[in-house]
């Protein structure tokens, strides 16, 4: 399976990876539709273009299609992807990327058919070895706090080497880095620089300096 994003629909290179757009997968949860473009427009304008709108709320689609349509320079996918049913919505909707919490044999089936890239979720080195056999090599690490961490991946570096994750699930900026470190990580997924307090009170500009200081966290992270 390519991870690449499909030319036709996106503004990044074909060869590039959805683990390599930003060092933090901004994670959006928007109770309502109102708020996605401006919430959007501030991440991008602070480093960070790959957004993913998690289906948790009734205003999740159309959050994504608002995005989608209205802030091309994003690169807005959908999170909690767990039905072949949702894959189909979120495509129709503008999604550019799908991200799940797991995977079974029917809802991989269909990501793999919507001909977007796609990060299923893992927890455990079989699910990993699973997905390598069917050809997927980049996948959401998850909850990665609680399911071991950067112990788990650092151990998983020696016998997978060609498995590369976006973990998610607990982590802070304090903790960011360490991950980001990591030579099979390409990117985390992370919430903080989207309060709920700020998106209620429309404080874009906090939200744009948040994204500004977690875009810089890969510089540092990589060089250590």
């Amino acid at each position: 399976m390519s991870s690449s994003l499909p030319e036709a629909r996106s503004a990044v290179s074909a060869s590039v990876s959805v683990l390599d757009l930003a060092p933090v997968l901004s994670v959006v949860v928007l109770d309502e539709a109102a708020a996605a473009v401006p919430l959007a427009r501030a991440l991008v304008e602070g480093g960070l273009r790959a957004i993913e709108v998690t289906l948790r709320t009734p205003a999740a689609l159309d959050a994504l299609r608002a995005i989608a349509a209205e802030v091309p320079e994003a690169v807005v996918g959908a999170g909690t992807v767990v039905t072949p049913d949702q894959v189909s919505a979120c495509v129709a909707a503008g999604a550019r990327f799908l991200v799940s919490p797991g995977w079974t044999e029917r809802l991989l089936a269909a990501m793999a058919g919507s001909g977007l890239p796609y990060l299923p979720g893992v927890s455990t080195v079989s699910e990993v070895m699973a997905l390598l056999e069917r050809g997927v090599r980049e996948m959401k690490f998850f909850p990665a706090e609680a399911s071991g961490g950067t112990a788990w991946l650092k151990a998983l570096a020696g016998p997978l080497p060609q498995a590369r994750f976006c973990p998610t699930g607990g982590i802070t900026p304090a903790g960011a880095p360490e991950y980001l470190a990591l030579p099979n990580v390409g990117c985390v997924g992370g919430s903080w620089m989207v309060p709920a307090e700020a998106v209620a009170a429309r404080d874009w500009a906090r939200i744009e300096e948040l994204a500004r200081e977690a875009a810089g966290l890969s510089a540092g992270a990589r060089c250590r």
